[in-house]
């Protein structure tokens, strides 16, 4: 049993199917994402990584098996609910509001923890202050991702690397347990890359999360994560600790263009 798999899963996925049509796009998936570790899942185009992480954001349904988050089924829940129990997700495509401020668009994180200012007047707790307690965390955030100088600034006239950690950033402010990344490295270069690797891991250890991430880059993957699922054709081939996945034959024949 490799040591990741003796700690306690947040995540499990049993059996998951999912049909197009008459496409299995995946095809009786199961791993589990151990409690604050960093799990990366892998495969070619079209191996049913994104439409796995539609799942568990429960953005697309599933024909058969169970998603479960800690003891809860995530299927048997309302759909606006994820958020609110600790899931947070970026895009593979960055999905801000391009004429916003960085900050303004960190701030949309929180909605999911603000009542309208009932329990604030319930309490005798003024809604300013209130506000003024989120903007905070807000900025907060906005400096442990180096992006307090930009904060004002419309994320339209960022470049690419940038709007990819203020959508980092507005993640974070719904104080995720399970952040979801979707193609974190995409679009960025060599620097950007090995600068994210270390963002990454150390967001992990001072937030206590745990993470679990889609991505190409294999390097990335294979110096960040302390474990690895492999995905090909919509089933799970491997299973396990980086060097594993990467040395494992099923593995090797799908990236050398082999698989069956």
């Amino acid at each position: 049993m490799d040591e990741a798999d003796r700690v306690a899963p947040l995540l499990r996925c049993d059996g998951v199917r999912v049909r197009f049509g008459s496409i299995v796009a995946l095809d009786d998936v199961s791993f589990t994402v151990p409690q604050g570790q960093i799990v990366g899942i892998i495969g070619p185009n079209g191996a049913g990584k994104t439409t796995l992480f539609n799942c568990i954001n429960r953005l697309y349904d599933v024909e058969r098996g169970d998603i479960r988050y800690g003891d809860t089924s995530l299927l048997s829940m309302p759909k606006h609910r994820i958020a609110s129990i600790g899931l947070a997700r970026t895009f593979q495509n960055v999905a801000l509001f391009a004429t916003q401020t960085v900050l303004q668009n960190t701030l949309t994180g929180a909605h999911t923890r603000i009542d309208a200012g009932f329990m604030s007047a319930a309490l005798g707790y003024p809604l300013k202050r209130a506000e003024e307690r989120i903007a905070d965390e807000a900025h907060s955030i906005l400096s442990m991702l180096e992006l307090d100088r930009v904060a004002n600034r419309l994320v339209a006239d960022l470049p690419f690397g940038t709007r990819k950690r203020v959508e980092l950033a507005r993640a974070l402010m719904t104080r995720p347990r399970l952040l979801m990344l979707d193609e974190p490295a995409a679009g960025l270069n060599h620097s950007e890359v090995e600068e994210l690797r270390e963002l990454v891991r150390g967001l992990a250890s001072r937030l206590q999360l745990t993470v679990l991430l889609v991505e190409h880059h294999m390097q990335f993957v294979m110096q960040l994560c302390h474990k690895v699922v492999a995905l090909v054709f919509g089933k799970c081939i491997a299973e396990g600790t980086p060097s594993y996945v990467q040395n494992h034959p099923e593995v090797m024949r799908a990236y050398l263009g082999g698989a069956e």
